[in-house]
């Protein structure tokens, strides 16, 4: 009779990892370890993590850049071109151009997913991706002289109380050079630098609330209310690690109600939930940037949307 108490015993003990098919990790030789999740025992539950998304899995995807042409594509023919099957905007040394677009015609988009790979090249370069923008000179740098960010002025000038020297090359077209109101945009943008300051950060270049999430950020934005960081992602300088100075990166906006999400290389860099009702935008134009000093290059390749339901 013990010897069936004993066998019973051990046979309500080994249960619940027959049931499972293993003992918990952690506990060598089947011996009960600390508690887990569920109570199972053992070391810590980790299952891993699904494979990674292929950023060149275009299923679902629209081509929005042929590679040949800028047909549906609105910019300066002076600053844009197609070079190598890339959207390159060149800024020369001598005659910088300042800060203007391309805008893509195809629609407005809503809910959607845009992937795109991006370089920028020379000191002082930036770029970004504008979505959900509206067709209008960007409320910041609106005053005379308002210098670019890393300008020649050396300062940095926009609407929201942080004030800049003035630089030679404004945001808005430099000292005493209005823009050409028809490749100006206004609104979201995807932000990207030469130096990884900004790249990866949202900002919103329609209103006083310009940069709106930093990079390593999770930002919620209500009504009449300053926005709050919700969360942080990561340390800002280790996220900028991971982002290529000099080389092609690929970077994925996604859009879907209120929220917008920042990827680059295969990093969340911000995520912005946007509540604010009179601030937001719901919809709008697609478009990428040059801005900063002269002789910089910016450029764009491998360009798709798809749109979220």
């Amino acid at each position: 009779m013990a010897s069936k108490k004993i066998w019973l015993g051990a046979l309500f003990l080994a249960a619940p990892f027959a049931f499972f098919g293993q003992f918990p990790a952690g506990a060598p030789g089947g011996a009960a370890g600390g508690s887990g999740r569920g109570g199972r025992g053992g070391g810590a539950f980790a299952p891993a993590p699904p494979p990674m998304a292929d950023f060149n899995d275009h299923t679902g995807f629209t081509q929005i850049f042929d590679g040949v042409s800028l047909k549906g594509w609105d910019g300066d023919p002076n600053v844009w071109k197609v070079v190598n099957g890339a959207i390159v905007g060149y800024s020369p040394a001598d005659k910088p151009v300042g800060t203007t677009f391309i805008i893509w015609r195809g629609g407005e988009p809503a809910d959607f997913d845009l992937k795109a790979e991006v370089k920028a090249e020379g000191t002082g370069a930036n770029t970004g991706i504008q979505y959900r923008s509206r067709n209008e000179v960007p409320t910041f740098g609106r005053g005379p002289g308002a210098g670019a960010r890393g300008g020649s002025g050396g300062g940095t000038a926009f609407a929201g109380g942080q004030a800049g020297a003035a630089g030679a090359s404004g945001r808005a077209g430099g000292r005493g050079t209005p823009p050409d109101p028809r490749w100006q945009i206004a609104g979201y943008q995807a932000d990207f630098d030469f130096v990884n300051r900004y790249s990866g950060q949202l900002m919103d270049s329609s209103n006083a609330r310009f940069i709106l999430t930093p990079r390593g950020t999770v930002v919620v934005s209500e009504d009449g209310q300053p926005a709050k960081t919700l969360a942080y992602l990561g340390n800002t300088n280790e996220l900028a690690g991971y982002v290529r100075i000099n080389d092609w990166n690929q970077y994925e906006v996604i859009a879907k109600g209120n929220t917008m999400t920042h990827i680059v290389n295969g990093h969340v860099m911000s995520i912005t939930i946007d509540n604010d009702t009179k601030l937001r935008a719901l919809k709008g134009l697609l478009a990428l940037q040059i801005e900063g000093n002269g002789g910089v290059t910016i450029s764009y390749r491998n360009l798709w949307l798809k749109t979220l339901n």
